[in-house]
């Protein structure tokens, strides 16, 4: 027998992604014995908590409808008696499985199966196509599926997909892919069975939590699922391998694409201040520099604060910095690119020729073989080079996003490279755009902003907004 003798086709629904936090809301069983059924169970579960509306609107699966179910509790032996000494077999099984086991180990019960992938088998045996879905499935083979996302119609699509390669393949070939297809993922010893597998591929945040659910680290990524599971992955740097064997907990947040997902990472790293990351640097304290034209002695910089200010009503403002040191590199650069005085630009102390024109890199300002005037006209143009960039549109644009996997939307008002706001609707669009909040500066926004737009293809998303009047 090419498959293994005694399978269990099992399919859960649940309240959400996180086998840890989450519940059971039904479970549907097909038991297979030497390729017949021999035992078809089903039933709803009540999770004793509310199902999140956009569950009950995906799945069909209503507080109502669980309300009067019976608990896991009640169920759990009648489950162990279905899927005792059998394979366990799902789609994206180590979610089903890490379902099943957390719900157990609540009881204070373990379990443990043999268990079978048929995303991994469906990969293993049909290596020419890219999706491996439930729903790529049932389209590439013409499977029959009477209820889309309730557990028994979609254990149903299993047994005829289980029948399918049965009859398509050798026992040989069929006893390789199962091999693989029952090969455990990667996954650090502290973390759940299960707690990786309901990571979506869909754009959005990602946070690591340790021992006493101490905040690690904060990501995001264009597919959650896949940079979540390359920080498992064998082989990665010392640093990497050392976060993950410290996690203990994974939560992630859709969003609606990659821009959503740089707003919030930026919002929670500021909010939540994990450990593994950079030390924070108060973004209130950027400044730019102005020029004071004709001033005979240092400092002939004004020190003007950014944060939170209006960049439309900046006049002469060059650089953005959040530290002096920031400001006096910079200035040292363009003194030895520009034959700037040390001196004049308050990088420098004393009287007579400063350090730099006695090794003839400053043209002589400081010794009166340059005039003020030309020092200062060659300084305005150097910093011309680090002015904030310029706007490229007359006024605000809304940056509109949709993320294929969940569906949602979001659209993001900006202006001046401030963000006003975001609305997760046209309808919230429109009151957005009749009351948008005043622009205020922020560096971080900015650069995010900046690379966004150099890429060619993001722009595409870039709508100029009309008077909403």
């Amino acid at each position: 027998m090419s498959l293994p003798d005694s399978l269990v086709l099992i399919d859960v629904e649940t309240t959400g992604a996180n086998p840890v936090s989450d519940r059971v809301t039904e479970i549907a069983v097909l038991r297979i014995e030497r390729g017949e059924i021999v035992g078809r169970w089903e039933s709803l579960v009540n999770p004793e908590r509310p199902i999140p509306a956009l569950i009950q609107r995906l799945v069909g699966i209503t507080d109502e409808m669980v309300a009067g179910a019976p608990t896991f509790a009640e169920l759990a032996d009648s489950v162990r008696g279905h899927l005792d000494g059998a394979v366990f077999v799902a789609h994206n099984a180590r979610f089903d499985y890490g379902f099943i086991r957390n719900e157990f180990s609540r009881l204070g019960q373990q379990f443990e199966a043999s268990v079978l992938c048929t995303v991994k088998l469906s990969r293993a045996l049909y290596p020419e196509h890219h999706r491996h879905g439930l729903d790529a499935l049932i389209e590439r083979h013409g499977f029959t599926c009477g209820a889309r996302h309730r557990a028994m119609g979609d254990t149903d699509v299993l047994w005829q997909f289980a029948r399918l390669v049965s009859g398509s393949f050798s026992a040989d070939v069929l006893a390789l892919a199962c091999a693989r297809a029952m090969k455990l993922p990667a996954r650090p010893p502290g973390l759940p069975e299960g707690a990786l597998e309901g990571v979506p591929d869909a754009p959005g945040v990602y946070s690591f939590f340790g021992e006493n659910d101490r905040l690690l680290y904060i990501g995001r990524s264009a597919s959650l699922r896949a940079r979540v599971m390359e920080h498992f992955s064998p082989g990665r740097a010392d640093s990497e391998a050392g976060l993950a064997r410290q996690v203990r907990r994974v939560e992630w947040e859709e969003t609606a694409g990659e821009f959503a997902a740089s707003l919030r990472e930026a919002d929670l790293l500021r909010a939540r201040r994990p450990l593994h990351a950079r030390p924070a640097v108060g973004g209130e304290d950027v400044f730019g520099l102005r020029l004071v034209p004709q001033r005979k002695r240092a400092p002939i910089f004004e020190r003007v604060p950014l944060h939170a200010t209006d960049p439309a009503a900046w006049e002469a403002v060059h650089g953005t910095f959040r530290t002096r040191k920031e400001a006096d590199s910079l200035l040292r650069e363009l003194a030895q690119l520009y034959q700037l005085c040390p001196r004049r630009l308050g990088l420098e102390g004393g009287s007579g020729a400063c350090g730099a024109h006695e090794a003839r890199r400053c043209a002589g300002v400081c010794t009166g073989k340059e005039s003020i005037a030309a020092h200062d006209a060659r300084l305005a143009g150097a910093l011309g080079s680090v002015t904030l960039r310029e706007w490229p549109w007359v006024g605000a644009v809304v940056i509109e996003e949709r993320c294929a996997h969940s569906g949602c939307e979001a659209f993001h008002l900006v202006d001046h490279w401030c963000h006003l706001g975001s609305a997760d609707s046209a309808e919230a669009l429109v009151a957005l755009l009749h009351n948008p909040p005043a622009r205020r500066f922020d560096l971080d926004t900015y650069r995010l902003l900046v690379r966004w737009f150099a890429a060619e293809a993001n722009l595409a998303a870039v709508r100029p907004v009309e008077d909403p009047g």
